[in-house]
């Protein structure tokens, strides 16, 4: 096993997300490696305005979507010892900005789940498919099935 020393878990919130965090607590566990988290919010309605993208924080939908987000990622993040200063909540597109977050932090490993379905883009699902073609660090796609939830 390579001896990982920064590990980032790519956190989508899905119904799997504590299954896929443990295993990434675990294996931080076993190279006394540091765990990270990041999470991608790609559904927020956010204009572009002539300074800068914005969020919209007059819409009740988006500034709940926004704290609801966050709310989890704190709950995740305490519950697997993640430190305050290792986690991240950013907006844009997962792919990019998971990997663009493992150049920045020096990550060795990105962790991230997988839904096993039929041909590569389905079996790893878009998002896995873009960290495992663009990062420059290894990658671990954690299979999910429906007996992980």
């Amino acid at each position: 096993m390579a001896d990982y020393q920064n590990i980032l878990l790519a956190a989508d919130f899905s119904v799997h997300g504590n299954y896929v965090a443990s295993r990434a607590k675990r294996l931080a566990d076993l190279c006394n490696a540091r765990l990270n988290i990041i999470h991608v919010v790609d559904n927020i309605s956010m204009p572009d305005t002539a300074y800068g993208t914005v969020i919209s924080l007059g819409e009740d939908s988006s500034y709940e979507l926004l704290e609801a987000k966050k709310s989890r990622l704190t709950e995740i993040s305490d519950q697997f010892g993640i430190d305050v200063s290792r986690r991240w909540l950013v907006w844009g597109v997962p792919g990019h900005e998971i990997v663009q977050m493992a150049e920045q932090e020096h990550i060795d490993l990105i962790v991230v789940g997988s839904h096993g379905r039929h041909s590569l883009a389905l079996l790893l699902g878009s998002t896995a498919n873009s960290i495992l073609h663009h990062a420059k660090c290894d990658v671990m796609a954690i299979r999910l099935q429906e007996s992980d939830v």
